[in-house]
């Protein structure tokens, strides 16, 4: 009996501390809204240099939508094309590229692509930090390989800011 009760109150106590642990404040890198309007503007202008009228779509880390740009002649669809390419590529931490790979029909994942407001379709890129990602940008209106290009060029542009430190 002496022995339950020593391991009960043992084990009380290694919860109780693994609780204590888990409370307090979590630090978070983030997406500033300034460096959300640079990678969309200098995503833009890449597509636009090379004659596409596009959107871009930047989010933050939590998917939710920080900056939209659509060139003046570009469809009205690839407003929720851009947006959702980001999305994907933020919230599964690749390439929407990628993702299409992963998720075709042959692939164990393919069920993924069955979840609320995931697109398949090249074009959105994660924004990274090291290994974490805290933002994506995605584009729409050229083809999925230059919509690819525009995204990356978008995040080219701030490279340097984007490195651990």
């Amino acid at each position: 009996m002496s022995y339950t009760r020593t391991t009960l109150i043992a084990a009380a106590a290694l919860i109780a501390s693994g609780f204590a642990q888990a409370q307090g404040v979590v630090m978070q890198r983030n997406l500033s809204l300034g460096l959300a309007k640079t990678i969309a503007e200098a995503a833009l202008a890449e597509c636009s240099a090379k004659g596409f009228h596009v959107s871009i779509a930047v989010v933050d880390r939590a998917g939710q939508l920080m900056v939209l740009l659509r060139d003046e002649q570009a469809a009205a669809t690839t407003l929720e094309m851009a947006r959702r390419k980001a999305y994907t590529a933020r919230m599964f931490k690749m390439s929407t590229a990628d993702f299409q790979k992963r998720t075709t029909p042959d692939q164990p994942y393919a069920g993924q692509r069955d979840v609320t407001d995931m697109l398949a379709l090249s074009g959105g890129v994660p924004i990274m930090v090291g290994n974490e990602a805290i933002g994506g940008v995605g584009s729409s209106g050229s083809s999925l390989e230059q919509d690819d290009a525009c995204a990356k060029a978008g995040i080219a542009k701030v490279a340097d800011l984007l490195k651990e430190k």
